[in-house]
């Protein structure tokens, strides 16, 4: 595999309890000429609009939108996952929203991202859990490296809540092992093709 082939071409992110303050750390400080679509579905409350495009659309150099059912994905720009909806990537690629029962008790879940982003992109893609309660993405996760994908997890020492980051590292061994303020200079280099 060539270095360009290796340069991964789209970003999943995944969180629950305490991943807001992680994306907030994360997500102003990606390079505006990030080559990748960065994905992110959060555990949000089902009944109330999200606030998330509104958080982070006027700190983040990157287009920031919500989510929206067949839309393509387009590189340096953030897709927030809408509430109540599972968010999967689909050939093209493109965004599919779903309302298939929810897993771990969330929808979106976390997996369901992580397992649909793994088979349209397979070794071209990144995989960020975050901080969160339960152990929704580690099955995702480890789908993502089975495939060949980069994976990263935030330090549960650097976790308000630890379950999820921990539930991750219990299933494999990924690539990366980051406090929040150390994730986006490392993606900005995976990105820019420097990291093999």
């Amino acid at each position: 595999m060539t270095a360009a082939a290796a340069v991964p071409r789209a970003i999943v992110i995944g969180g629950s309890a305490g991943s807001l303050d992680a994306l907030g750390l994360l997500l102003p400080a990606l390079a505006r000429q990030l080559d990748a679509a960065v994905v992110v579905a959060l555990h949000l409350p089902r009944e109330q609009p999200s606030l998330l495009c509104d958080i982070f659309r006027h700190r983040c150099p990157l287009d920031v939108r919500e989510a929206q059912d067949k839309e393509p994905l387009a590189p340096a720009t953030i897709f927030f996952a809408p509430p109540d909806y599972h968010l999967l990537v689909d050939a093209g690629p493109s965004l599919a929203l779903s309302i298939d029962p929810p897993l771990h008790f969330s929808r979106p879940s976390i997996d369901v991202l992580f397992e649909s982003a793994a088979d349209v992109y397979g070794p071209a893609l990144t995989a960020l859990l975050l901080s969160g309660a339960n152990a929704d993405g580690a099955r995702g996760l480890a789908l993502v490296q089975r495939l060949g994908g980069t994976t990263l997890v935030q330090s549960p020492a650097s976790a308000s809540a630890a379950a999820m980051p921990e539930a991750a590292l219990a299933l494999l061994e990924p690539d990366y092992v980051l406090a929040p303020a150390d994730m986006a200079p490392l993606l900005n280099q995976l990105h820019q093709g420097r990291i093999a």
